[in-house]
């Protein structure tokens, strides 16, 4: 059969032709498509086929209504035609199954669309009669005039290979049906063919499109036309496979006593009308033709599940979702419960969604406390961050640790960083108030480093500058031999190189060392002079030892004359002899010392001894108190002759006072 479809194909598998532009050309002959699939199905099918394939009334003719076919079938129509022609000019073969099976129309699933999701195969691979209508949405119509894209499908294998993968996009019945109109995306989905269905016959060559099942009903049911002519067969495609997409995960299991529940709220016509029951009245959901009833019902049970599962999920997931969450879940379930093609307690599951609409503004009002409070506690602990950092900030320079305040506050901007990024939002008057505290006290914490580096440098400056003038003064000095007053220049060059201060480290070593180097070359000289020195003085020190010796045995002093007169002649050998070596000065000269010391505290004492002055004093106050005994005494006696005990103890204790000092001062005049 001579039309675009072949172009069409051809335009689509290399991406040429885009798909709307194929279809407006391909929309002229397809009547004459569909009268080639008529004549194609009326020769290959037998009559108990067309009865078991179902009554053509309930399936909407292309002429009345062809918006509501489904997609796969308006898409795949035109190539049903070319496989018509291409098979009708191939001569049955023996080895095949009979005809009949080859052309009977797909079924979307091995088992009921319920269980398993519709995955779309060859058209030779089940019989026609087990094949579901898709569900019919009551609102979701496009518009007529405008033709369905042809769908993509698969070449068919070779004969080892009947089954070939066919691209379709039908979502699983259970979850979800798609209205007829809607167009479908395209997936590559290999289906096995059930052991117990024949197998499709072998074509020569594999370059037909596959036929959808939802064109089966309708090719059967129309009006028989004469076979076309064998046209020539156009050359076979290069077809790259697509990819195979991943398998949808099976539908979750079904809990029978919910669904029995939902299911009690609908019911479902005899031309498949799906109705569910509300406070409001009935309302029609959608159309479900081609399958039983309980099916079409369970399709729309399980949409309801879905949405109570959803409300349920929400329910559960409140305590912890955030306002925003709750803002757009419940708009989202709102709008979803509105005229939802379910079938189920509608009523009940709106009024659980408006009870869980209160418990939201709890929980709205929950977190709106919960994020003031974190957000109080935020702006404390910023708080704290901006205090520690104007803590540091507000130091003495002289006595700060530079490098571990620098330290603190790069890891206080860490933290600051850290709260801002991790933390809860605080309102920007707030958040800008604190961070210019902070950055106000980092400013002011460099200001102040940065003036106390650049006065220390100048510092130092100065202090190098006048070490350099006293290590000037002391290389000066190095050269001198007047070591007497060398030595006391040094002593004040030190002195005011501690005063000055101290330079940076590195220089105020090496300066260091190129004064000590100016003292020690002075000091080295001194050395040197004074070893000369003592070795001239070492015969003058024999001299002086042998004199202590004599004189030493003079003490201890006993007769104070003879000891001045031996001392007087080893004073004058003593200066004759000259000086010493001068490490032996002090030790000689002090025991030397010691004995003229000696002499002299023996003769201080023999004149005390032998004092006037002193013997005349005593002899005085000896008579006075003896005058005073006398009349203690007499005292005494009168009161042992009143009897009066009072007058005689105190008599006899100055009796007794006066006479312990008379003996005191006899002795000390006798001395």
């Amino acid at each position: 059969m001579g039309c675009v479809t072949t172009a069409h194909t051809r335009a689509r598998d290399r991406g040429g032709e885009p798909a709307r532009e194929a279809r407006e050309r391909c929309g002229a002959c397809l009547p004459r498509h569909r009268e080639g699939v008529t004549s194609t199905v009326t020769e290959q099918t037998s009559p108990s086929d067309i009865r078991d394939a179902g009554s053509p009334e309930q399936e909407p003719t292309p002429e009345s209504q062809p918006a509501s076919l489904e997609p796969s079938a308006a898409s795949h129509t035109p190539d049903v035609a070319l496989q018509a022609d291409t098979t009708a000019g191939v001569p049955a073969r023996d080895d095949v199954e009979p005809p009949a099976a080859a052309q009977a129309p797909v079924d979307t699933a091995a088992e009921p669309p319920a269980e398993e999701p519709q995955a779309p195969v060859d058209t030779a691979a089940v019989p026609p009669a087990e094949e579901p209508q898709a569900p019919v949405d009551s609102a979701a119509v496009p518009p007529a005039e405008e033709p369905q894209a042809p769908v993509d499908s698969a070449a068919v294998p070779p004969a080892e290979e009947p089954q070939a993968p066919v691209d379709s996009a039908a979502e699983p019945p259970a979850e979800e049906p798609q209205a007829p109109a809607e167009p479908q995306a395209t997936v590559d989905t290999p289906v096995e063919p059930p052991a117990d269905e024949p197998q499709a016959p072998e074509e020569p060559q594999a370059s037909a499109d596959t036929t959808p099942a939802a064109a089966g009903p309708e090719a059967v049911g129309a009006r028989p036309t004469p076979r076309p002519r064998p046209m020539p067969r156009p050359a076979p495609l290069p077809h790259t496979p697509a990819a195979a997409a991943p398998v949808a995960p099976a539908a979750p299991p079904v809990d029978a006593r919910d669904a029995a529940e939902a299911a009690a709220w609908g019911r479902v016509d005899d031309d498949g009308t799906v109705w569910v029951r509300e406070a409001t009245g009935e309302r029609m959901v959608g159309q479900y033709t081609g399958a039983d009833r309980e099916e079409a019902l369970g399709f729309y049970v399980r949409r309801f599940l879905d949405l109570q599962a959803q409300v349920a999920l929400f329910e559960a997931r409140l305590p912890q979702l955030a306002a925003k969450e709750i803002d757009q879940t419940l708009t989202t379930l709102t709008e979803a419960l509105q005229e939802p093609t379910a079938v189920g307690d509608i009523d009940g599951l709106r009024a659980r969604l408006e009870r869980l609409t209160a418990a939201a503004d709890e929980r709205r009002a929950q977190a709106a406390a919960e994020r003031e409070s974190a957000k109080a506690q935020a702006v404390a602990e910023r708080t704290a961050i901006v205090e520690q950092a104007e803590k540091i900030a507000a130091q003495d320079p002289s006595r700060t640790q530079w490098k571990q305040s620098g330290e603190r506050l790069r890891n206080l901007l860490d933290s600051w960083k850290n709260a801002q990024r991790n933390g809860p939002r605080l309102d920007r008057p707030t958040e800008d108030s604190l961070w210019k505290r902070f950055s106000h006290a980092r400013t002011a914490f460099d200001r102040h480093r940065r003036q106390y580096f650049s006065e220390l440098d100048a510092s130092q400056a100065q202090v190098k500058s006048a070490k350099e003038q006293l290590i000037a003064r002391a290389e000066e000095l190095s050269t001198s031999t007047d070591w007497a007053r060398t030595a006391i220049a040094y002593r004040q060059l030190m002195d005011d190189w501690k005063a000055a201060g101290r330079a940076a480290r590195k220089d105020d070593d090496a300066l260091w060392a190129r004064f000590r180097a100016a003292q020690q070359s002075f000091f080295d000289a001194r050395s040197a002079q004074n070893a000369e020195v003592d070795a001239e003085y070492g015969e003058n020190l024999k001299v002086k030892l042998a004199l202590l010796e004599e004189a030493e045995k003079l003490v201890p002093v006993t007769d104070v004359k003879a000891a001045k007169a031996a001392l007087r002649p080893l004073q004058d050998k003593w200066d004759a002899a000259g000086k010493v070596p001068r490490n032996d000065v002090q030790r000689v000269e002090g025991r030397m010392r010691a004995v003229e010391q000696a002499v002299r505290d023996a003769e201080q004492a023999a004149w005390h001894k032998t004092d006037p002055e002193k013997k005349a004093r005593a002899e005085g106050a000896a008579a006075q108190l003896e005058a005073s005994i006398k009349a203690l005494e007499a005292d005494l006696a009168k009161a042992r002759d009143t009897g009066d005990d009072t007058q005689i103890a105190e008599a006899q204790a100055a009796l007794d006072a006066r006479r312990a000092w008379l003996d005191q001062v006899q002795r000390t005049a006798r001395d």
